[in-house]
């Protein structure tokens, strides 16, 4: 073999173990963190289903967010859910409970909806509820707008619809 040849040889062997760990790095990065949700951090108000809906979530702070929101309907509370999201190295996953006035878990007590974190853009994030058979996105559409959309498939197509609209409360 020539001295060219193995030049051309190690030249390529370079491009390829570099290809290799630039998708390595890429995969890696595209796991998320909780930065990408800092944007719910506020109180935000809606309406649904006939009543107010209220909404906060803090800052991320010791691998974590915590939220909640409130439901309420003819001045008495509706429903409850509590959010807790939590950095692992897949990503952020989203557990939920919900409960009834009286705080009566809807789940079983040592069961949480799951939602596992699929990918970030600016100011929105998807989460896939573990059983694939439900899609959250939660949306910055403004300063002033936060939007979680709820998404089914239909026809092997993701469709989704804004389930609750809410506006930054000052």
């Amino acid at each position: 073999m020539t001295r060219f040849n193995k030049i051309r040889i190690f030249t390529n062997n370079c491009l390829i173990l570099a290809m290799l760990l630039t998708a390595t790095w890429a995969n890696a990065q595209s796991t998320g963190t909780l930065k990408d949700l800092s944007f719910l951090d506020g109180r935000w108000l809606g309406t649904y289903n006939g009543g107010p809906i209220e909404a906060s979530w803090t800052a991320p702070a010791g691998n974590s967010i915590v939220g909640f929101i409130r439901m309420t309907k003819d001045d008495k509370p509706a429903l409850y859910e509590l959010f807790a999201f939590e950095q692992t190295e897949k990503g952020p996953v989203a557990m939920v409970k919900h409960f009834k006035p009286g705080m009566i878990s809807l789940e079983e007590k040592e069961v949480a909806d799951r939602y596992n974190f699929i990918e970030a853009k600016k100011n929105q994030a998807l989460f896939e509820k573990d059983d694939v058979s439900v899609r959250i996105i939660y949306e910055r559409r403004s300063q002033t707008q936060l939007v979680i959309q709820r998404g089914k498939m239909e026809n092997n197509k993701w469709v989704f619809v804004d389930l609750f609209v809410f506006n930054k409360i000052p």
